[in-house]
């Protein structure tokens, strides 16, 4: 009954939400990896962002000032994952802090010899167990050098919902556990080696920091370029393929071409 109330207040949140034809048509114009959906998942699409961008909490950083492109923009990217899960997975948290680009996280860390550094970590985004995630906003996509911020720290807060991030989330019914570890696992392995190699990977060498790196590497490449991460890694394409329900690599006229993206770790 809770379940059922809840969506029954998105939907209505999400209703009252105006939002015109033009705006959805610029925005949607400058996501082109929008393009494998089917028009009844476009539509699908946008009542989920509508719900997304009513019942988060939406701040800017730094003095941007939010305009509902930014907003609009950044909710279709984070609903693009979860268009067949539903956004019951993006729930026990509320926040989305927006920064004007790059921004600098404080940190504390305790060496092995129990030494304490300080230091300003600069990411471009951070998505945070229970509670917000905080993205950069570019203006010019070719600024954010190839990374799809969104996407990625989005991918985390799945990865989080098993409880840890480790680049397991949970599973739908019919999925295999271990072939999922097995797959990943392997493919990860695979492209520590290549980026300790120094290869200049097609993928953001970002995801060789650790298991929950990849995954959320291998998600923007699932949606933004996915025929360069099917040839890369077939099998983790097929697990996320499963996972996402979603299947962008086949477009009505074929599989979509392959583009190099240069890339940055954040």
């Amino acid at each position: 009954m809770i379940r059922k109330l809840l969506a029954w207040w998105r939907r209505r949140q999400g209703d009252r939400l105006e939002i015109p034809e033009p705006l959805w048509a610029q925005v949607e114009r400058g996501l082109p990896f929008l393009g494998h959906l089917s028009p009844d998942e476009r539509s699908h699409l946008r009542q989920l962002a509508r719900q997304f961008i009513a019942e988060k909490q939406w701040s800017g950083a730094q003095g941007l000032q939010l305009t509902p492109r930014i907003q609009l923009a950044i909710a279709l990217q984070a609903c693009l994952p979860i268009l067949h899960l539903g956004l019951a997975w993006y729930a026990g948290w509320v926040g989305i802090v927006v920064y004007p680009g790059d921004f600098v996280i404080p940190r504390r860390m305790m060496d092995e010899d129990g030494v304490v550094h300080e230091f300003d970590d600069e990411v471009m985004g951070e998505a945070w167990y229970g509670g917000p995630v905080l993205i950069s906003w570019f203006e010019h996509a070719e600024d954010a050098d190839g990374i799809n911020v969104v996407i990625h720290e989005f991918a985390h807060k799945l990865d989080m919902k098993s409880g840890a991030t480790d680049g397991l989330p949970p599973l739908h019914s019919g999925m295999s556990r271990q072939r999922w570890i097995e797959v990943m696992g392997r493919a990860f392995d695979d492209f520590q080696k290549r980026v300790d190699s120094g290869e200049n990977t097609p993928l953001d060498p970002y995801g060789a920091e650790l298991p929950a790196e990849f995954f959320a590497v291998a998600s923007e490449a699932f949606f933004e370029t996915p025929a360069l991460l099917k040839g890369e890694y077939p099998e983790v394409y097929t697990q996320l393929r499963l996972f996402y329900g979603q299947d962008p690599a086949v477009l009505e006229f074929g599989e979509v071409s392959v583009d190099s993206r240069s890339a940055k770790p954040c």
